[in-house]
């Protein structure tokens, strides 16, 4: 497959075959980026989320990657990034070239994002708990200049155990953003163990006390994700909860903790390999 096949606006089973190939990208790109290792488990999680966004809700192209009226997409939880690489791949803006350098040294794709328009990277992260503000700051100035364009905030559950988050969602609530989307990835897992046990938390009660409008969503429904990504805004910012589990699709990596980042083994490759088989990309 080559960059930039995806259609303008997928169906859910274009969308469907996506993830696959998604998947099987971020299996061989973090394999191939050797001794450094890769963060699997955040960003196996995320494929169907970054799938939908980019296949067939956030306005953009990689044809105008600087489009002043683009929406925008800010991964706050930037472990996830190969996730992030590989719907940027298959819409367009990175090509195979540049996609195989993954988290290799002196790659424009880093670990951790870099900002960089001319590839549709919009934030650089890293520090996390930043990305939220970031969104409210893009939201009120599409308000002020009187711009149609969404800004779509993706967070990790642990990421909201930063102070930040609640200082930019209170902001939001109060400004009324409601051109602004926090799309929360609640696998209950951080590096260091359950989220729950880590810091016990009731997400839609905060973000609702907060003055968010909350949905909950299965983060791996393709369907159900495009329908409540597309949904009108309304006068309040959106949080959608959704609810995934961290290293979907590779067998040995679901659930668990130790593969929040890793190296595989040729064996462990060669599993992961038939879990998430390579179709087209090849």
């Amino acid at each position: 497959m080559t960059a930039g096949s995806l259609p303008e606006v997928m169906t859910d089973e274009e969308l469907a075959a996506a993830v696959a190939r998604a998947r099987s990208l971020i299996v061989r790109v973090g394999h191939a980026a050797g001794g450094q290792g890769a963060h699997f488990g955040p960003a196996l999680s995320l494929v169907e989320v970054m799938t939908v966004l980019y296949g067939a809700v956030a306005r953009n192209s990689a044809a105008n990657p600087r489009d002043p009226e683009r929406d925008r997409v800010i991964l706050s939880k930037g472990h996830g990034s190969l996730a992030l690489y590989a719907a940027l791949h298959m819409r367009g803006y990175i090509d195979d070239a540049v996609l195989e350098t993954a988290e290799k040294d002196g790659s424009k794709l880093p670990g951790q994002p870099i900002r960089n328009l001319d590839l549709g990277i919009e934030f650089s992260s890293g520090s996390l708990g930043m990305g939220l503000a970031f969104g409210v700051g893009l939201a009120l100035s599409a308000r002020l200049q009187g711009s149609p364009r969404r800004a779509f905030v993706v967070m990790g559950d642990g990421e909201t155990n930063e102070g930040s988050v609640w200082e930019a969602a209170m902001s939001a609530a109060h400004f009324g953003l409601g051109n602004l989307v926090a799309i929360v990835d609640v696998n209950d897992l951080q590096s260091d163990g359950p989220t729950s046990d880590i810091m016990s938390f009731n997400h839609a009660a905060a973000w609702s006390g907060f003055g968010w409008d909350v949905v909950e969503v299965d983060g791996h429904d393709v369907t159900a994700l495009r329908e409540t990504l597309s949904r009108e805004a309304g006068d309040r910012p959106r949080c959608v909860l959704a609810r995934t589990v961290k290293g979907k699709g590779v067998s040995f990596m679901e659930n668990a903790a130790e593969w929040h980042h890793g190296r595989m083994t040729e064996a462990q490759y060669d599993t992961a390999r038939t879990d998430c088989p390579p179709g087209d990309d090849a």
